[in-house]
């Protein structure tokens, strides 16, 4: 992930308006470890039921606002972005509005993510073996490709909306 400044970050949210892009808080961007990141996505500390994501589509950043659920999922869900089974984190549903003329209509979107948005450290992790010669390098590879891939799509569908 390439460093964003809090003018890009502020600047690439597509799917609220000026006034709730001012309010929003933002992580500290000088502690983050930009190389070990697919997307940047935090939680808003003075909004508990809101998180951000921001990520580069066609070499721009782009991003959106996300409110958790208030429901509880019954079971143990699975992240519908890093797909990890093992994970050490909560899972929970997210929904966003969609950018432009359908947003403002109400249309939303939802999905299952990472509660603090680990997603990034769980597919560096090393995957368990899953047969003799198993390669955990590659592995690794293709579930950091697979969470882009992921991340991306979900933007593009809150972006391309409109």
């Amino acid at each position: 992930m390439h460093t964003l400044t809090e003018r890009d970050i502020r600047a690439s949210l597509i799917n609220v308006s000026q006034r709730e892009r001012a309010s929003l808080l933002l992580p500290a961007l000088d502690e983050l470890a930009w190389d070990r990141l697919d997307y940047l996505g935090w939680r808003d500390r003075k909004q508990p039921m809101v998180g951000c994501v921001v990520t580069f589509l066609d070499d721009e950043p782009t991003g959106i606002v996300l409110r958790q659920s208030e429901g509880r999922i019954r079971a143990r869900p699975q992240c519908s972005w890093c797909e990890d089974v093992t994970l050490p984190n909560d899972v929970v549903m997210f929904s966003a509005r969609r950018a432009g003329k359908a947003g403002r209509n109400g249309d939303t979107v939802g999905t299952l993510v990472c509660a603090e948005f680990q997603c990034s450290a769980n597919v560096r992790r090393p995957a368990p073996p899953a047969y003799i010669g198993f390669d955990q390098v590659a592995e690794r590879e293709r579930r950091i490709l697979a969470l882009r891939g992921h991340v991306d799509n979900f933007l593009r569908d809150i972006r391309d909306s409109a």
